[in-house]
């Protein structure tokens, strides 16, 4: 091969590589732009590394009665006070944000994955599976949200992992209706009546071909019912139908506190600013995340 030959064939990758990394890298590099959703993501990630560390770097254990400081208010002892038991709430709020954003988490991927795969599964065959699967679904969208939650718990029994499989059964019918939608769209296209002319199965056009391009709505959907599904765990433990004491949660310290707010309002302010803050954070990111991956306002970013 000439020198020229290969000059020519570095310039042609060096070509390449720049058409590739934007596509590649360019959700990273947009989503950092987005200030809003920049920040939510470094709040949801220092919220992440607190609740994997959490249990090892509070100053008490949360469990921990001090019978001569009860409800005691924020010191340099205490920095958040004490409950009703003069246990820390300080180290209760801390250990807290483990079982808020783990259930948060799986009850989104459990709802995306069970939804998302009906959803394709309804929309690829139509006829009286889509009949079947979507009434199943149209019956669970006529409950509001917070009482089917409720029911869906008081058959399965108080306890958070009860809680994450309720909350994970009222998500799963936006999935399966986003992805369905996209999957009637996508299946008359031209590369998928070309996958089935050169003689595809059923189950290579759908996972292979169907749902890589029609998964990003379901995406968008986990960020925006990620901070949803926090509340309502937060709630269903307020209720006494979620975590269990002695364990401790943000929605079962806000309903012991309600008793003691006379006497230590703070007591209350600090588990409710942790679920502020972390269904805010979780909000922003869900804007970045859904701005970045709208084609529409990326292609109004370049002036296209």
């Amino acid at each position: 091969m000439s020198s020229q030959e290969v000059q020519a064939t570095s310039a042609a990758a060096e070509r390449m590589a720049r058409v590739v990394a934007p596509k590649r890298f360019g959700f990273i590099r947009r989503l950092v732009r987005h200030r809003l959703g920049l920040v939510g993501g470094v709040v949801l990630l220092l919220l992440a590394v607190l609740a994997v560390i959490g249990p090892y770097i509070t100053p008490y254990d949360p469990n921990e009665p001090h019978l001569l400081d009860q409800l005691a208010p924020p010191s340099s002892t205490f920095w958040f006070g004490t409950d009703e038991l003069g246990r820390d709430i300080f180290s209760r709020t801390i250990v807290a944000t483990r079982p808020a954003m783990v259930s948060g988490l799986l009850a989104v991927i459990f709802a995306a994955t069970i939804g998302a795969t009906s959803g394709l599964i309804t929309g690829f065959f139509g006829g009286w599976v889509d009949s079947t699967i979507m009434r199943v679904w149209d019956t669970l969208l006529a409950f509001p949200t917070i009482f089917l939650a409720i029911g869906i718990v008081a058959i399965l029994g108080p306890g958070w992992i009860n809680a994450v499989i309720a909350i994970a059964i009222v998500n799963m019918p936006v999935f399966s209706r986003l992805v369905r939608a996209s999957t009637l769209s996508a299946k008359g296209q031209d590369y998928a009546l070309a996958a089935r002319s050169i003689g595809a199965s059923n189950s290579r056009l759908m996972f292979r071909h169907l749902l890589p391009n029609t998964i990003m709505p379901a995406i968008v959907q986990m960020a925006i019912a990620a901070p949803f599904a926090i509340v309502v765990e937060a709630t269903l433990s307020f209720l006494g139908l979620g975590s269990q004491p002695p364990d401790a949660s943000w929605g079962n310290m806000l309903s012991d506190a309600q008793g003691y707010l006379r006497r230590s309002f703070t007591y209350a302010v600090f588990p409710g600013l942790a679920i502020t803050l972390v269904v805010m954070a979780m909000n922003f990111f869900a804007d970045g995340v859904q701005d970045v991956l709208d084609p529409r306002r990326i292609r109004a970013g370049r002036g296209e």
